[in-house]
């Protein structure tokens, strides 16, 4: 009892400090999130995020470069494609001449020790802005599936590391294990979005990926239920069984209790999506100058490690490896 036990005698120093705390937070556990454009532009800045442009594949070369000098360890690709591109059967996502197959390549190139991750899922690629193939105004699951076999074979067959479906059917994970493994691919990663909720926290993401406008209603039908938590005990289950190799809790920091519930019950690498609404909030509390934005954005970033996550998707991924560096 007090006297005799003083927490604070431990925080009294940096030194102290430093040497109980709990969890560190380094370069090794971000993935830099990017949006990649087919457009001519160098750079485009998304008005909704601050500070995250729409790459060229030309800057999307050095973008690769600087997350392998900082010691990224991988960069997470979505797409942003002309709309005339686009069809109600998301056609250009099994394109193998498409924009995900020419950026892996070039990050390959650019890049050679930094891991690509690339997203499995139709929303980037269809007129009406959902994950999957419409059946009237329902997303037909096993439909999409077959579609997603063959994207997720393209960008194995480019290059790519880890393939990471993100568009929540049933079934998906182990068909696409299935037809990795006969086509060769036998160490491509799976990395599940088993965890992606209908979160309010994807707007302006979907406005870099020009989707936003296209959206014709929600995804309540295919992504999982805020208000559930043992759910994903059973998404988690599925996903493993049929061969993925990480899991993902999505949305990041509303979702940190998913996070710490999969972290204690599986021995997977679970990881976390810091989405574009949280990096908006973030940076719009800091050009207001209510809050301090590198602190607050590394005390973001420390809390998906304190919860479990054994690695962070992120906007955030550059600026963070620069503060850790220093």
């Amino acid at each position: 009892m007090f006297p005799a036990i003083r927490l604070r005698r431990t925080r009294q120093s940096d030194w102290s400090r430093r040497l109980v705390s709990e969890r560190a937070l380094g370069v090794n556990d971000l993935v830099w999130s990017i949006v990649v454009s087919d457009r001519a532009d160098p750079v485009e800045p998304v008005a909704a995020m601050p500070g995250v442009e729409r790459l060229s594949l030309a800057a999307l070369a050095k973008a690769a470069k600087e997350a392998q000098s900082l010691g990224i360890p991988a960069i997470a690709l979505f797409p942003h494609i002309d709309p005339s591109k686009k069809d109600d059967q998301g056609s250009e996502a099994i394109n193998p001449d498409g924009l995900i197959p020419q950026a892996i390549k070039t990050i390959k190139d650019a890049a050679p020790d930094v891991g690509v991750i690339c997203d499995v899922a139709l929303d980037p690629f269809t007129t009406h802005g959902h994950d999957g193939l419409l059946d009237d105004d329902y997303v037909a699951n096993d439909g999409t599936v077959e579609r997603l076999i063959e994207q997720a074979l393209i960008q194995a067959e480019a290059g790519c590391d880890v393939v990471a479906p993100s568009d929540m059917m049933d079934g998906r994970i182990g068909a696409i294990r299935e037809a990795l493994e006969a086509d060769g691919h036998h160490n491509t990663m799976i990395l599940s979005y088993a965890a992606k909720y209908a979160s309010g926290f994807y707007g302006p993401y979907r406005e870099a990926i020009g989707s936003a406008a296209a959206l014709k209603g929600d995804k309540k039908t295919y992504q999982m239920d805020p208000a559930n938590r043992l759910e994903a005990l059973r998404e988690v289950e599925l996903d493993i069984e049929e061969g993925a190799d990480m899991v993902m809790v999505k949305p990041g920091l509303p979702y940190l209790d998913i996070v710490s519930l999969l972290a204690e019950n599986y021995d997977i690498p679970v990881f976390a999506f810091q989405v574009s609404g949280e990096y908006a909030m973030i940076e719009a509390a800091a050009a207001n100058g209510w809050i301090d934005g590198d602190r607050v954005m590394l005390e973001s970033l420390m809390s998906f490690k304190r919860a479990g996550a054994s690695g962070i998707i992120t906007y955030f991924a550059k600026r963070a490896a620069r503060l850790l560096n220093a």
